[in-house]
């Protein structure tokens, strides 16, 4: 975990934090977050719009310190994993966006309206998150890192 002049802090406002704060929260959340946090993001949860794996890869990225968005919404739908500085998109995908058809060809044109404007859809499949993580949010973190030297010369 990151230490700010020795002591624990918040992974998304950097705000220090006690020991029993850190230690509930990465108990409870596997990640430190200030109060405030742990209850933006327990009301988050409790939408049950956010899934496991999208938390995983959210926070993965965030220990990179990559400056994503958790479940944005960009005028037209609402973004599992947004990175507004590279442009770019992220969808973490159940089984149920290869198998159907009609989500598939959803999922295409959600893409289209992201890409007129100027968004690339990272799509990852939640099973590689889930086996794979470190290795998914390093990819990624890589891709994001191109993706703004190319949007921002």
């Amino acid at each position: 975990m990151k230490k700010y002049r020795d002591r624990e802090y918040c992974i998304e406002c950097k705000e220090v934090i006690n020991t029993t704060v850190f230690n509930f929260s990465t108990s409870n959340f596997g990640t430190p977050l200030c109060m405030t946090h742990q209850d933006l993001l327990r009301e988050k949860m409790q939408s049950n719009k956010i899934t496991t794996e999208s938390l995983m890869l959210y926070f993965a990225l965030k220990q990179r310190e990559v400056p994503a968005h958790l479940e944005k919404y960009d005028g037209f739908k609402t973004i599992d994993i947004a990175v507004p500085h590279a442009r770019v998109n992220i969808e973490v995908d159940g089984p149920q966006h290869n198998m159907s058809p009609k989500q598939a060809l959803a999922d295409l044109k959600r893409t289209y309206f992201s890409f007129k404007k100027g968004y690339f859809t990272l799509r990852i499949p939640n099973t590689l998150v889930k086996e794979n993580l470190e290795e998914t949010a390093d990819m990624i973190t890589e891709i994001l890192v191109e993706s703004r030297e190319r949007n921002n010369p």
